[in-house]
């Protein structure tokens, strides 16, 4: 009779933490561990680091794909709007639902077959890695990428000169304000009719650009076809102090 009460006591009497009972050492906490002179685990930040970069990398390509995609300027030809390394910023959403290109729009196009022949070979490492960094604005772009101001659309009669030095559209003189000081409008003549679906396009730093008048003569004459515009340059993202909305002209 007396046999069972002793394992019933054992039963409700069970060792409690604190009362000189030694606790497991898996059921320690980082307290614990701090207090007999451990330092608590901790996962590798490195680890966490790595994998945020990754996720902005990979988040900042998609934007740069479909959304917005810094471009790199590299040389002369849109000065003053663009001066040589300034990032502007393409909106590629701006001709996607239906807009099309208008005069005075900034493009940014892919030239293959109207400003050059074929696409460089990089080789395909060297490519992607040139992509990549060229969507990011960590690199010049692909040397098959302009970017010019339209000055005609398709069906437009194009003139230089009138008897007033100017270049007209439909015989109407523009007015082009953001010419590099000192430039013509143009030292070369030329009358064209821009064909349905194309653009005739110029850079604002006229004595300094290569643009739609030096492919005259080529296949394609010069004409941009819309389909290989890839956005509009609609800001200035860097340097820090030409922040602000890029300058469009006549429309």
């Amino acid at each position: 009779m007396d046999t069972e009460a002793p394992h019933t006591q054992r039963g409700h009497s069970s060792p409690r933490e604190g009362q000189g009972w030694p606790r497991s050492a898996f059921s320690r906490t980082p307290a614990d561990a701090s207090a007999a002179g451990g330092a608590p685990e901790r996962r590798p930040t490195w680890r966490r680091a790595g994998v945020l970069g990754v996720i902005c990398t990979v988040f900042l390509l998609l934007l740069s794909n479909f959304v917005v995609q810094p471009f790199m300027i590299p040389s002369r030809s849109m000065e003053p709007t663009f001066r040589v390394g300034d990032r502007v910023l393409v909106n590629k959403l701006a001709y996607r639902f239906g807009d099309q290109p208008r005069r005075g729009d900034l493009v940014v196009f892919d030239g293959t077959g109207s400003f050059v022949r074929e696409r460089p070979d990089a080789g395909p490492l060297g490519g992607l890695v040139h992509g990549a960094a060229s969507a990011l604005g960590l690199a010049e772009p692909s040397d098959s990428d302009f970017v010019k101001r339209v000055v005609g659309v398709g069906g437009d009669d194009v003139v230089c000169c009138d008897a007033g030095g100017r270049v007209a559209v439909n015989g109407v003189p523009l007015e082009e304000p953001y010419l590099y000081p000192g430039d013509a409008p143009s030292a070369v003549p030329f009358r064209i009719v821009v064909p349905l679906g194309t653009l005739w396009v110029m850079g604002d730093h006229r004595s300094q650009s290569r643009d739609s008048r030096d492919h005259l003569g080529e296949p394609g004459g010069g004409m941009v076809p819309v389909e290989k515009v890839i956005g509009r340059a609609d800001w200035i993202g860097w340097p820090v102090s030409r922040w602000g909305a890029a300058g469009g002209g006549h429309g």
